[in-house]
């Protein structure tokens, strides 16, 4: 979907295909055919945006075989999707029983995450449409929480940006890369993102900012997105998102409405701002088990709700922060990234009273969001586009 700024720049609006996760070219086919072209025809659209995921096996075929990419592009094309932003994050295994940990390998200090990240770009120049010259690519803020050498993840993000002049030399085609800061990884804050891309210093390596993240961690959107333009970060890209919210935690009844999505496939981080900053841990059930979490102020999950459905009471989501955040990067008199995307990977990971029970109901949940996300554009002074 695409949005035409006050300021006259197009601003594009994409869901997120990590949601059906696939793993080899024919998954990706698959998903444009049961998943992606049903959405776009509940919404009445001739076009829609969707921000691939592509897994390992998928983009080393793509970038591999040129027939193969342009059999991508032709069917992107037949069932009126078009891409512009690419998920780079997870590698592969998305759609595993457990992922927990695992998304965050390889990280940026193995050299296949350089590999995989420039064969991402890549595809995405062969994939952009023709009347769009710039294309974004999400992926891991460096690595997991450990001890890093800098070096090991500095330089081979300075090898992407010299790869990415490259490409727009050889293509016309401008690829950027945005880290997406996460609870419990090296950058966990846009704050901790200032750093390593000062360090980096270049257009081309900027930062991808997840609402859903951003209020995990409890960040001011005003205060974040402020700094990142004060310090001349590029905000390549935004995943519109929300977090799971519960304002009184020490209570039985919410915690046991929280229990209901302590869930074994992804982590859950769980956070709560105190007088002494913030706490965390790395999952829910840590958090429920316990107290590795004190429960004097509200807490946040990493669990990316449905936009358009907040969970039922006692608890809520972060709806409020992604707001205030889209205001913040387009509501201005420009527009701070020009490549949103509605990510919302775990519906099938919600509780299962709230899973959607077929391909039509899921479908008819993301146009939903898609929907929610259309208004709130509109309300900011944007104009959808045919």
């Amino acid at each position: 979907m695409r949005f035409r700024h006050p300021d006259g720049s197009t601003v594009h609006l994409a869901y997120c295909t990590n949601v059906h996760p696939a793993e080899t070219l024919d998954g990706v086919l698959a998903q444009l055919r049961d998943h992606c072209e049903p959405v776009r025809r509940r919404l009445g659209r001739d076009r829609l945006g969707i921000g691939l995921w592509l897994a390992a096996d998928a983009a080393r075929t793509l970038d591999s075989d040129p027939a193969a990419l342009r059999t991508l592009r032709a069917e992107l094309d037949r069932r009126g999707l078009e891409v512009v932003t690419l998920n780079g994050f997870p590698y592969e295994g998305f759609g595993a029983e457990e992922v927990k940990y695992r998304v965050y390998k390889p990280d940026w200090a193995d050299p296949e995450r350089l590999e995989h990240t420039t064969a991402l770009a890549r595809v995405l120049a062969g994939l952009l449409p023709d009347d769009v010259t710039e294309g974004s690519i999400s992926t891991l803020p460096l690595a997991w929480r450990t001890a890093q050498d800098a070096d090991r993840t500095e330089k081979p993000l300075r090898t992407l940006a010299e790869r990415l002049d490259a490409l727009e030399e050889l293509t016309g085609r401008s690829i950027r890369v945005g880290l997406e800061p996460e609870p419990g990884c090296v950058v966990e804050t846009t704050r901790d993102a200032l750093a390593p891309l000062a360090a980096i210093a270049h257009p081309r390596i900027g930062i991808c900012v997840d609402t859903c993240h951003l209020a995990t961690s409890f960040e001011d959107p005003r205060t974040a997105v402020d700094a990142l333009t004060t310090a001349g970060v590029t905000i390549v890209k935004s995943q519109l998102s929300a977090a799971l919210h519960a304002e009184h935690p020490h209570l039985p009844e919410v915690r046991a409405a929280l229990a209901a999505f302590d869930e074994p496939r992804f982590l859950h981080q769980t956070r709560t701002s105190t007088a002494a900053g913030l706490r965390g841990t790395d999952d829910l059930g840590e958090a429920l088990g316990g107290e590795a979490l004190p429960d004097g102020s509200p807490w946040r999950a990493h669990f990316h709700v449905p936009l358009h459905a907040a969970p039922a009471a006692p608890l809520t989501s972060t709806l409020p922060v992604l707001k205030d955040t889209l205001t913040r990067l387009v509501g201005g008199p420009h527009p701070r990234t020009r490549h949103l995307e509605v990510e919302t990977y775990t519906w099938q990971a919600l509780p299962p009273e709230l899973r959607p029970r077929a391909r039509t109901q899921l479908a008819d949940g993301i146009a939903a969001e898609l929907t929610l996300a259309r208004d709130l554009l509109t309300e900011l002074g944007l104009k959808e586009l045919p």
